[in-house]
């Protein structure tokens, strides 16, 4: 048990950068290292429940704020209205990793949406008992600028980038877009690395033509505390432009095994409602950012501008598998301990 702790708060320091952000802030080493919660590879029995009666599983979700909770919204909403009433839906919204890892492994939620790396981590730290159902957030990278001078990847070469991140998942991103591009990261860049993305916006806003890779929905937010930041380069667009079979992915949705095996028709039916809700959010970006704050995830304000550029989606089957083996392979060719030492078997892939 002791020894699974210990695997799993070295994992945690490379995935809380992308997804836990808000207005400006997000976790941070501090909110890591102070994990004390024990969480034992062996999971706890199963304490989902199928009431006979009228049909209906109940099924515990949990979300980390940010992009990866924001497609849920439009599906909470109407859990909570009474307009879904196929199963006895519970949603719980939290601020740190830490908050959700014990939750899965103790079995006390069902399904997650966490980020994309940590989902390779607890399926090689539980030995399989975490399946992924959907890639639900794409990349939410962007390179800023105080200035004018950033049209391309190959134009970053001799700059200075503000960031943070070192050692997980954003520097591993930048790193493989700078090398696809012709960019040595150590020799053609100088990336000053910053503890908070705070400091990258103080960068920003202290020098001319200043230049910083920042997540969305903090992007958003420093744009309106300072009118002259603009974004340069979308991360996830130039990944693509690489033309490789993987994504730049930030969230996925997870299950506990035993869940998805006990409960598949509860599983699709989830699906389908997820699958409305992103829809809603991407059609319908007021009221959806509305909706955002209501459950406190971020204010309405931010997300309205923001929801455009956090790639909110929902990826499942044959896709979802070639874009996230691809991106894991990114991963772990940088840093294997970032998936959990070894990459998920073709039994991590719901569908597959």
């Amino acid at each position: 048990m002791k020894k699974f702790l210990a695997l799993l708060t070295a994992m945690l320091f490379g995935v809380f950068f992308l997804v836990g952000c808000s207005t400006g802030t997000q976790g941070t080493n501090k909110d890591v290292d102070k994990q004390t919660t024990e969480v034992s590879s062996d999971f706890a029995s199963d304490t989902s429940v199928k009431d006979e009666a009228n049909n209906q599983t109940d099924i515990r979700v949990i979300a980390l704020k940010g992009p990866t909770a924001m497609g849920l919204v439009s599906f909470m909403n109407q859990v909570d209205t009474n307009t879904i009433l196929d199963n006895q839906y519970q949603f719980e919204i939290v601020a740190a990793v830490d908050e959700v890892t014990p939750k899965i492994a103790q079995k006390k939620v069902d399904i997650a949406a966490i980020p994309a790396n940590l989902a390779s981590v607890l399926y090689n730290n539980t030995k399989g008992e975490v399946q992924v159902l959907a890639i639900n957030t794409l990349g939410v990278l962007y390179i800023v600028e105080s200035g004018n001078t950033i049209t391309n990847v190959q134009d970053l070469a001799g700059k200075t980038i503000y960031a943070s991140g070192k050692g997980a998942t954003p520097e591993y991103a930048l790193n493989f877009i700078l090398s696809q591009n012709g960019i040595d990261p150590e020799k053609d860049v100088t990336i000053e690395w910053k503890s908070e993305h705070t400091e990258c916006l103080a960068a920003l806003t202290a020098q001319q033509n200043a230049i910083a890779m920042l997540p969305q929905p903090f992007v958003t937010t420093a744009q309106i505390k300072n009118e002259q930041i603009r974004i340069a380069l979308d991360l996830t667009q130039e990944w693509e432009r690489l033309g490789t079979s993987s994504s730049l992915i930030t969230g996925v949705i997870v299950a506990r095994r035993e869940f998805v095996e006990q409960h598949p028709d509860a599983v699709e039916t989830f699906l389908s409602h997820y699958k409305e809700s992103v829809t809603y959010v991407n059609n319908n970006v007021e009221d959806a950012a509305a909706l955002i704050e209501q459950y406190d995830i971020v204010p309405a304000a931010v997300a309205a501008k923001a929801l455009p550029s956090c790639n909110i989606t929902l990826i499942t089957g044959s896709e979802m598998k070639e874009k996230l083996a691809g991106y894991l392979s990114v991963l772990i060719e940088q840093n294997p301990k970032s998936v959990g030492g070894a990459l998920p078997g073709d039994d991590f892939y719901y569908g597959e």
